[in-house]
C-alpha cells in the first residue's frame, strides 16, 4: 500500500495571525517548543515561518522583532503546499523542487498538518543518517 502525506505528517499545526509581532511568534515557538508555524490572515493562509526566518530575516538584519509583525519575514510567496492523500515521494519531489524543508498540509484550504523532511527520512529510508537525526530526542 502505497503511504501518504497524512500517514507521517504532524496534525494540528500552530497558526499565527500574519499581525502577530515577530517576538509573540518566537514565544510561541519556545513555548510549544516547534520550530515553525503557520501564517493565517483572516483565517487564510498564508505562509509558514520558521525559527530561521526569525534569525535570517529579522535578527540578522537589524529589525525590531518587538515592533515589526510576522508578516514582513514569512515564506508566503508561491508557497507549497499538498494534500493529506498526497504520496510521500510525491512530497519529496515537492520539497526537492523548492528546496525547502516543511510543506504545510492543506485541506479544504485550511492547514491541518504539515510534514518535514525529517519526517519523510524516518518513514521512507528509516536507516538514513537523516531519519536518525530525525528521530532522535531534541537537544536541550
Amino acid at each position: 500500500m502505497r503511504r501518504a502525506v497524512r500517514d507521517v505528517m504532524t496534525p494540528n499545526p500552530r497558526e499565527v495571525s500574519a499581525d502577530e509581532t515577530i517576538v509573540a511568534v518566537a514565544g510561541v515557538m519556545r513555548d510549544e517548543d516547534i520550530g515553525s508555524v503557520i501564517v493565517t490572515d483572516a483565517g487564510q493562509l498564508r505562509g509558514l515561518v520558521t525559527d530561521r526566518d526569525i534569525v535570517v530575516r529579522a535578527v540578522a538584519e537589524g529589525v525590531d522583532p518587538s515592533l515589526e509583525t510576522i508578516d514582513t519575514i514569512y515564506s508566503g510567496t508561491a508557497l507549497a503546499t499538498v494534500e493529506p492523500d498526497t504520496p510521500l515521494d510525491t512530497a519529496v519531489d515537492i520539497m526537492r523542487e523548492y528546496a525547502i524543508r516543511r510543506l504545510p498540509v492543506v485541506e479544504d484550504g485550511h492547514a491541518v498538518g504539515v510534514v518535514s523532511i525529517g519526517d519523510l527520512a524516518i518513514e521512507i529510508d528509516g536507516d538514513s543518517t537523516l531519519a536518525d537525526i530525525s528521530a532522535s530526542a531534541p537537544n536541550r
